[in-house]
């Protein structure tokens, strides 16, 4: 099967339904693609796992996006992406688009040289984080924050809840208290929070997160290898997930009243 033809859709996997964010740069910049997502919420959050499993559980994402012929893959997951895509890309011959913590903006921004970053402890511990880090942000001090726990409330529907603020406030604080003048959301969940952020660290801290960088990487990499959908066909959206329609078809409906959640067994 060839998975290079110009009209095939375009796959997008996350541990849950954090990647709409990331969906809907994608959507907003190329309107005539296909899509698909997957949302792998019954094994959310792939941030406490070992990178064995998260590298075991990219490849089960990744076959199921390829069964749909897709014609390239965003793990729309820091996680996947900063323990995952070095195999995937060895193991399958099709463009991997990866997600990393936007340590570079941030640190070049930075007046006071001191930045945060609120991320899964998958990704802080990750070979890439670290070799992004010592690239980027060198004479820059960067503050990092696990961000326990605020995956599993948005997956479970608890997004506004006092939980959550209480969460983002125990977070946030120290860092704040650090004097950093950027914040870089390192995990696709988080910029749903944004305006919960926003109201702890005030305007004028600078929030980073990766959708607007990714969404033109994957158009770049479809101009390149000349994947770029042709117009001749309907484009479609489909978007799958293995536990919670609800709260993902909740979600969604926020952003696209016409679109509908199937549900999968996966």
């Amino acid at each position: 099967m060839s998975y290079k033809m110009n009209n095939n859709p375009i796959g997008i996997f996350d541990s849950g339904i954090g990647g709409i964010t990331i969906y809907e740069e994608l959507h907003k910049l190329l309107p005539n693609e296909s899509i698909i997502y997957l949302a792998d919420s019954k094994n959310a959050p792939y941030g406490k796992k070992s990178k064995e499993q998260i590298i075991e559980l990219s490849i089960k994402n990744t076959k199921f996006l390829l069964k749909k012929c897709c014609k390239l893959i965003v793990v729309a997951c820091n996680t996947a992406s900063t323990n995952a895509v070095k195999t995937l890309r060895k193991k399958y011959d099709i463009p991997f688009i990866r997600i990393q913590p936007a340590i570079k903006p941030a640190a070049l921004q930075s007046k006071t040289k001191i930045v945060g970053i609120l991320a899964t402890e998958s990704t802080l511990s990750s070979d890439l984080f670290y070799e992004t880090s010592q690239k980027f942000a060198q004479g820059v001090e960067v503050i990092e924050q696990k961000g326990n726990g605020i995956v599993s409330l948005i997956e479970s529907g608890k997004m506004h809840s006092s939980e959550m603020d209480q969460l983002l406030r125990k977070y946030l604080d120290p860092m704040l208290e650090k004097n950093i003048d950027n914040l870089v959301l390192g995990c696709t969940h988080y910029p749903f929070l944004r305006s919960k952020i926003e109201m702890i660290t005030g305007k004028e801290i600078n929030i980073i997160d990766s959708g607007e960088a990714i969404a033109r990487q994957t158009k770049n990499i479809l101009e390149i290898e000349n994947l770029i959908n042709d117009g001749t066909t309907q484009n479609t959206q489909q978007f799958y997930i293995n536990k919670n329609i609800d709260v993902f078809q909740k979600l969604l409906d926020t952003y696209h009243k016409d679109l509908k959640v199937l549900r999968l067994d996966f």
